[in-house]
């Protein structure tokens, strides 16, 4: 194959991609004087990466399967804008072969690995045999042709349970089960392969040895046309939910300098194989003695930016440079470990509800400045939407310090500093989980967030007199800056009146919990909170993201948030989430109860599990949504028997639609 096509000097980049990593990209192609167009769906008009681009070409409606994974309108944005190399990104069409070979046919460049390179690599299967007859370690298992069920069945019984049921295209956990029995398998497979099918358009299986307790380590890989291969230093990305990453760090603190260097040299014999060119991941798997390769990632990772900030190295550049034909600049010994780095997947999800998306318009985007050794990688702002078409990460925050412990405490002060509301985050669970002890220790393995999980997502703690008087105070400033907005209102000043004192009343609740309850004194002198018995006088000064709470001559900085009712507080003793009692009435509770089969968000029926008259144990399955790429399954909320189903595979449904009706037996249980 002609080199001089495959990897040439180009003016403009399209970015074959959406949100964080479009953003990313662009911000590096623009750096390097380069010209930059984006692809956006209908529901992306308006989105970060749109209006980042000099160029922008709508693809189709918002599903991904007529827009974002249909190659040809890719190809045709190209030529429309006159782009001359494309860059995938991750997801979507970054390890499809095919499109790597559109791109090449249709004179464009591609920038990553050839399409040859990325079927022999990205295939599970195929590059497992590949690294066997290359002497790379392997888990045990099973990687063939043959995907028939007897086939599959007899594989498993061989290698023994517990086994790995995965996709052998695509990542990010879709299409992947954990089987610990023979009666499991068969289920598991059909939902893998569904999944699978949906997500990556191929739902191929292999079959793998679990294996327990163990830790995930990858290393960073970029090779040249010139015959040039490097590794970058490896990553920890062992704490997981669902085998989709949640924490990653560099280096890692499991490996010692021996071990490093071991990990490696297996990585570069890995991509070597291949003769590869482009950024990828070599991934491993490690029992706490030995390291088995597990699969290689034909394009850039998520969790690149921590491998960017120990080695300081723009990989996105280095990719562009290789796409332009050039040698890498620098010879593996000349690569400098610097300290450590941390990074955290900032997701619109709710911990407190099974991780279940989170979807609607970002009313609050607060995020800390980027600097004293932070970073963000965002694909959202103030005023965007979440939808329920894609995946539902926002951004990154990665830290990086001297050392691991300091870069631990500058991630989770990042956290602690963010606020982003309208829609729910991850954000509490993450710096919940990095502050774990340990977390700070290292005895973790891929199910350390699963055994945890009730201790990390514990609901919004009880307020204390602090927070009850921010909660007042959060009020009292917020009216004070409407009325600012009328310079001839006498209400400039809160509480103004000619003569006299009055008294308001406020009360407060998380959750369905007890109100609290809390009066504030004003008028003629200093206006005061009364909580029981005690007396407070409080001033509030006004400043970006919040107020200081003068309390008592005590001043404490306050951030809040008020959504309607809602407020949600960050004091020195954490974060609140409130629940502002209407005075006047009009309380409304949830109109979906635990005993409604509703649909959580908009999303397709991708199964039915049971029929109508059925008899249900409480919790078993019933129908499975298919919600931002993941499936849900939907189960019985007690014994009953199941009188109705009200959808079909295929249906697309709203948020709140009811979609199953059990009836009950022997009472609610």
């Amino acid at each position: 194959m002609d080199r001089s096509k495959l990897y040439r000097r180009f003016r403009t980049l399209l970015i074959a991609n959406r949100g964080e990593i479009a953003c990313r990209v662009i911000r590096t192609a623009r750096a390097m004087g380069l010209r930059t167009v984006a692809v956006y769906s209908e529901a992306d008009r308006d989105a970060l990466h749109v209006e980042m681009a000099d160029e922008a070409v709508l693809i189709g409606p918002p599903a991904a399967a007529e827009s974002y994974l249909v190659i040809e309108k890719i190809v045709e944005a190209c030529r429309k804008t006159g782009a001359e190399a494309v860059h995938p990104g991750y997801g979507f069409l970054s390890e499809n072969a095919e499109f790597a070979q559109a791109c090449f046919d249709a004179g464009l460049v591609f920038v990553g690995p050839t399409a040859e390179m990325m079927t022999a690599m990205g295939s599970k299967s195929g590059s497992k045999a590949l690294m066997e007859k290359a002497g790379v370690p392997l888990v045990p298992g099973y990687h063939g042709e043959a995907q028939d069920d007897a086939t599959l069945s007899k594989a498993a019984d061989k290698i023994g349970f517990p086994i790995l049921v995965k996709a052998s295209a695509g990542g990010g956990g879709r299409g992947m089960r954990i089987v610990r029995s023979a009666a499991e398998l068969a289920p598991a497979i059909v939902s893998a392969k569904r999944e699978a099918k949906a997500a990556f358009g191929d739902d191929r299986m292999l079959i793998e040895k679990y294996v327990d307790n163990p830790r995930h380590i990858e290393v960073q890989i970029i090779g040249d046309s010139h015959g040039n291969l490097l590794s970058l230093f490896e990553r920890e990305c062992t704490l997981q939910r669902r085998h989709q990453k949640v924490i990653e760090e560099a280096p890692s603190p499991t490996l010692n300098a021996a071990q490093r260097e071991t990990v490696c040299a297996a990585a570069r014999k890995a991509a070597g194989a291949v003769n590869y060119v482009g950024a990828g991941t070599i991934e491993f798997v490690s029992d706490g003695k030995d390291v088995f390769f597990i699969e290689m990632n034909t394009r850039l990772q998520v969790e690149h930016p921590v491998t960017e900030l120990i080695t300081g190295i723009d990989l996105v550049e280095w990719q562009l440079r290789v796409a332009f034909g050039e040698a890498l600049p620098l010879k593996q010994d000349e690569i400098r470990l610097n300290g450590h780095a941390v990074e955290a997947r900032v997701y619109a999800e709710s911990p407190t509800k099974n991780f279940m998306p989170s979807v609607g318009k970002i009313s609050t985007w607060r995020l800390p400045a980027e600097t004293g050794g932070l970073r963000i990688d965002a694909g959202y702002r103030e005023g965007d939407t979440v939808s329920p078409y894609y995946d539902a990460m926002l951004a990154k925050m990665i830290a990086w310090a001297p050392t691991r412990d300091v870069a631990i405490d500058r991630l989770n002060r990042g956290l602690e500093d963010s606020d982003v509301r309208g829609i729910v985050t991850n954000i509490p669970f993450l710096s919940a989980l990095i502050t774990h002890p340990k977390v700070r220790a290292n005895a973790i393995d891929t199910g350390f967030i699963e055994r945890e999980l009730t201790g990390l997502t514990q609901a919004s703690p009880a307020p204390g007199e602090l927070e009850l008087c921010a909660a007042v105070a959060a009020i009292v400033n917020e009216e004070r800056q409407v009325a600012q907005s009328e310079p001839s209102s006498p209400w400039q000043t809160f509480g103004w009146q000619p003569v006299g004192r009055r008294q308001r009343s406020f009360a407060f609740r998380v959750g369905h919990g007890p109100e609290q309850k809390i009066a504030l004194n004003y008028g003629h002198g200093l206006s005061t909170l009364v909580i029981g018995d005690r007396e407070l006088a409080f001033t509030v000064a006004p400043k970006h993201g919040g107020f200081d709470l003068t309390l008592d001559g005590v001043k404490t900085s306050v951030a809040a948030v008020i959504c309607g009712h809602e407020l949600y507080l960050r004091t020195r003793n954490g974060r609140f989430d409130l629940h502002w009692v209407d005075p006047f009435g009009g309380e409304t509770e949830e109109q979906t109860g635990a005993d409604k089969i509703a649909a959580p968000l908009p999303g397709t029926v991708v199964a039915v599990l049971a029929e109508e008259g059925a008899k249900l144990d409480k919790g078993a399955p019933i129908l499975t949504l298919e919600v931002m790429k993941m499936e849900q399954t939907l189960r019985a909320p007690y014994a009953g028997v199941l009188t109705s189903i009200k959808c079909k595979v295929g249906d697309i449904v709203q948020e709140g639609v009811e979609l199953a009706v059990v009836e009950p037996s022997g009472g609610v249980t």
